[in-house]
């Protein structure tokens, strides 16, 4: 199966069409993984951990929502990637929790504060769909969507940074450890192969631009606490680090990890993407490069060991 070109991924030159969305069950040994895994940076080591904490539970509700959506889809091609999309996010949220367990735990890093609350809104969340639906099956609709419009958009940042991390070769001249620059472009390629599946699916659920835009709001206060407030939350608990930690130790950190190319530009990132995805006629499509994606799959430590062949 691929997808066909799209108007705009046509007139800006990307090609869209890829082999079927399918889970690459890849695994990574982190027993010679430093803590500090961007060597004599250990802030944007932790700007990037700050993923490490929020996805394997945000992995498991957009997970969630798509099954939601799953049994109101028409479109055969659509429910094939859907089906794709939920093996490729069950592996990443197993995969990052192996980070959890087996680096930030070991070194005395107590994430649970973060991770339990995630786990335990995930946990509620299918009964109190179930009885949202059962009473109000129209507005159970405007929930969904909207939180399927909030997933679409952290899934424009997430393929943005994967499309980052693929093409900055910096981070191999910088000495990051190879295991995790593996697991950090797996799934960068990933998020790029199947980035517009949950956009096709908030569409399809009769999504309009208004909802996409105010769940775009919501998001970035979520991915703005997520990386500024995660990345702080780990620098305190960080045994290793023994200078105090003051605002402006941390700017100065921040802006030279920027300048090597450790870390993207975050206020860049989070607002300079807002004119990309807030165009009324945007599509996934449209940004990113899958051919790129599939060039790294072939070629990820990771992705071979679990023998898989995009072709």
């Amino acid at each position: 199966m691929t997808r066909p070109l799209t108007g705009g991924g046509a007139a800006s030159g990307i090609d869209e069409r890829h082999p079927p969305i399918k889970p690459r069950r890849v695994s990574f040994d982190w027993s010679s993984t430093p803590l500090h895994w961007v060597p004599g940076d250990p802030l944007a080591t932790h700007i990037i951990n700050s993923f490490h904490i929020v996805l394997p539970e945000g992995e498991k509700w957009f997970i969630q929502c798509v099954k939601d959506a799953r049994p109101h889809i028409r479109d055969e091609r659509l429910l094939e990637e859907i089906k794709g999309f939920i093996g490729q996010e069950m592996v990443h949220a197993r995969s990052h929790q192996g980070v959890l367990d087996q680096i930030l735990e070991t070194a005395g890093i107590d994430v649970s504060k973060i991770t339990d609350a995630a786990a335990k809104g995930n946990a509620e969340r299918p009964a109190q769909m179930a009885a949202l639906k059962e009473r109000n099956r129209r507005a159970w609709r405007r929930r969904l969507r909207f939180e399927l419009a909030a997933v679409a958009s952290i899934e424009h940042y997430t393929a943005v940074l994967g499309q980052w991390i693929m093409d900055n070769d910096r981070l191999e001249k910088a000495g990051v450890d190879p295991t995790m620059l593996d697991l950090l472009r797996w799934h960068g390629a990933e998020e790029v192969e199947h980035r517009s599946v949950v956009f096709d699916v908030y569409k399809a659920m009769g999504g309009r631009y208004p909802t996409r835009v105010a769940a775009w709001v919501v998001s970035l206060f979520f991915l703005y606490w997520a990386l500024i407030g995660g990345s702080l939350y780990l620098m305190k608990q960080d045994p290793t680090v023994t200078k105090r930690i003051t605002p402006l130790r941390l700017v100065r950190s921040y802006r030279r990890s920027v300048r090597k190319g450790h870390v993207p530009g975050i206020f860049k990132l989070l607002l300079g993407e807002a004119p990309v995805y807030l165009r009324p006629n945007h599509h996934p499509s449209k940004v990113c490069s899958t051919p790129r994606a599939l060039e790294y799959l072939r070629k990820s430590p990771a992705a071979q060991a679990a023998g898989y062949d995009p072709y």
